[in-house]
């Protein structure tokens, strides 16, 4: 499994995602990719979960140095007292005692970024959380966090599939060397059905989804984390890294649609 390398942590560069994912069904799912292989999880305090993978770890057994754990407050606790109450409750529900990477979940129209980050950095400092990030952050908002804050970013989590071009982002990113994490990188399940990417699948002995998948991660600087409950897709995502894509294969998905956002970005004015 390929890592990528930011702000003093290693992240490897497909996770599982958990959202809308609960109880037993979150729980069983987590001991699966654990079983599988997969180190990295990603999770927020708004899934309802936190509960559910911190069972999951427990019982996996899996060297808390050998994982990743990615976990998010929402925006209606970007508050200094609120983020740390939200932060606590996460660690306590996780059974751990310091997550890997806390992200701000989205963007909120009042917040008070200086402060927010304050509070983030000293989470930081005192080792509870190994990194901090955002998630569903613009150009502008990025800059202003980078720039003026001089946070010390990690990723920002997006929407990111081959029906979503996400390259304005991806460059200004790149620019200042934060890696991207592609949330709903199956386009929501619509990348498997694509007869485009089914059929450079078919070239290669693989799924559409696998295409889809694998076109994300040959990219620089670019991790995924699908959503997978079955054992079997989990398996099928782990696969998608040996799919080999050619020149002629970028080109074809560099012909599908670009503008298929499927999450609202909500406050997000000139998203691109």
């Amino acid at each position: 499994m390929e890592h990528l390398q930011t702000q003093g942590i290693s992240l490897p560069r497909l996770g599982l995602g958990t959202y809308r994912m609960q109880g037993d069904v979150c729980r069983a799912a987590v001991e699966s990719a654990l079983a599988l292989g997969y180190r990295h999880i990603d999770t927020a305090e708004m899934y309802g979960n936190e509960d559910a993978i911190g069972a999951a770890i427990a019982a996996a057994g899996v060297a808390r140095r050998d994982l990743h754990v990615t976990t998010k407050v929402w925006n209606e606790n970007l508050a200094p007292d609120a983020m740390r109450r939200s932060f606590d409750a996460s660690l306590k529900k996780l059974r751990l005692d310091h997550v890997d990477l806390y992200l701000v979940h989205w963007p909120a129209k009042n917040m008070n970024l200086p402060a927010m980050f304050e509070t983030l950095l000293k989470l930081k400092q005192e080792g509870r959380t190994r990194a901090i990030g955002v998630a569903n952050f613009n150009i502008a908002l990025l800059k202003t966090v980078v720039e003026e804050i001089k946070a010390p970013i990690a990723c920002n989590q997006i929407e990111y599939h081959v029906l979503l071009d996400q390259t304005p982002v991806r460059r200004s990113m790149a620019a200042k060397s934060i890696p991207l994490v592609a949330y709903c990188p199956l386009a929501q399940g619509r990348a498997a059905s694509d007869e485009t990417l089914m059929a450079i699948g078919r070239k290669h002995g693989a799924s559409a989804a696998q295409v889809a998948l694998k076109w994300l991660l040959d990219q620089d600087g670019v991790a995924a984390i699908p959503k997978a409950s079955r054992a079997e897709s989990q398996r099928a995502n782990l696969d998608a890294l040996n799919v080999g894509l050619d020149e002629e294969d970028i080109k074809a998905i560099a012909g599908l649609p670009k503008d298929k956002r499927f999450v609202n970005p909500g406050f997000a004015p000139a998203w691109d």
